[in-house]
């Protein structure tokens, strides 16, 4: 969550090869049999669930939203968000289903949203909400067996990934290390928040890759300032926690990182995500049509009235039908066992 928001060389394959295989490996799973109803939750269903058809669902399949949040009281001067609230909101603007994550990290937001809390309020809209859940990693104070066992209980619960990952520890602290092992073990994908406070990291992400090389069976879903930030390649270290604008001149790490690691995909919510694509829109258009096999939908949506400028981005963009699919719903069909 965006707190300002209302968000190979030589002999060795490709990034496009490993991606191929690993869909191929996924479709052959029965978890990606479950969630594969995205590819037919398009028009054809949007009136049975209450939403609104869009002009363009036949074409371009459903869109599924990556970054949602439910919030149980008023803060910040906003009002709390329910389900009904949140599935109110989709079915306004076109959401056929939405990742609703946790908040249980004292960075990540003043009223938490906890994991149990979530899957309780998610139970209502079951063909609509997909649940994650967060452990932070601090709460390896209480030992390795209390943290197992809580994220077995949530997956046993239903929950489909893991975060929102936003916690005061550098991103490759040993106890956010231990987290990823857990999630790998119970196959669940991490989206993550990284910023000056939160999931910290240095200008260039180097924990961020040495976490994602190390952890090649887990799918990591990046998203806030500090990965934003480095769309482009002239990052300072004031710009991990704000919006840096103007054109880009040299592409960043965020573009060399997608072709270099196939579990890494980028979440383009929040205020960041929407800054990175039109701070200079001819490198924006380019880098979705370039990395749309790795980029997915989200708009970080956390109180009523928000304004969410991703509502606009396939009509800002001009892309490719596969584009367009990719982006709105199969990659988060392949990240989603």
């Amino acid at each position: 969550m965006d707190e300002r928001d209302a968000g190979a060389d030589g002999e060795e394959s490709s990034a496009d090869d490993r991606r191929t295989t690993r869909r191929r490996t996924l479709e052959g799973t029965a978890g990606i049999a479950a969630v594969g109803t995205f590819g037919s939750a398009g028009a054809v269903g949007a009136a049975d669930r209450g939403r609104t058809p869009q002009e363009g669902d036949l074409e371009e399949g459903p869109l599924v939203d990556v970054h949602c949040h439910l919030i149980p009281e008023e803060t910040l001067g906003r009002d709390p968000l329910s389900a009904d609230d949140l599935v109110a909101w989709m079915n306004d603007n076109g959401i056929d289903r939405a990742v609703v994550l946790a908040l249980d990290s004292p960075e990540s937001y003043p009223a938490p949203a906890s994991s149990p809390w979530i899957l309780d309020q998610v139970g209502a809209y079951p063909d609509r909400l997909i649940p994650f859940c967060t452990i932070d990693p601090r709460t390896l104070v209480y030992g390795e067996d209390a943290a197992a066992g809580l994220l077995e209980r949530y997956v046993e619960r239903g929950a489909r990934g893991f975060g929102e990952l936003k916690a005061g520890v550098p991103i490759d602290d040993p106890r956010a290390e231990r987290i990823y092992e857990l999630c790998a073990e119970y196959e669940v994908p991490i989206l993550f928040h990284t910023d000056e406070k939160a999931m910290t990291d240095e200008v260039g992400l180097p924990g961020l890759e040495d976490v994602v090389a190390s952890f090649p069976e887990v799918d990591f879903l990046a998203h806030a300032h500090g990965w934003w930030a480095h769309v482009a390649a002239d990052v300072e270290a004031a710009d991990l926690g704000d919006y840096p604008d103007g054109e880009i001149d040299e592409p960043g790490r965020v573009p060399k990182l997608l072709e270099r690691y196939d579990n890494l995909y980028g979440d383009l919510s929040g205020i960041s995500g929407w800054n990175a694509l039109t701070r200079d829109p001819a490198f924006g258009q380019a880098f979705l049509e370039a990395h749309s096999e790795q980029l997915i939908f989200g708009t970080d949506y956390i109180y009523p009235g928000q304004e969410v400028p991703q509502l606009e981005l396939f009509e800002r963009f001009d892309l490719e039908r596969s584009a367009r699919e990719a982006i709105r719903y199969r990659n988060l069909e392949d990240v989603l066992r």
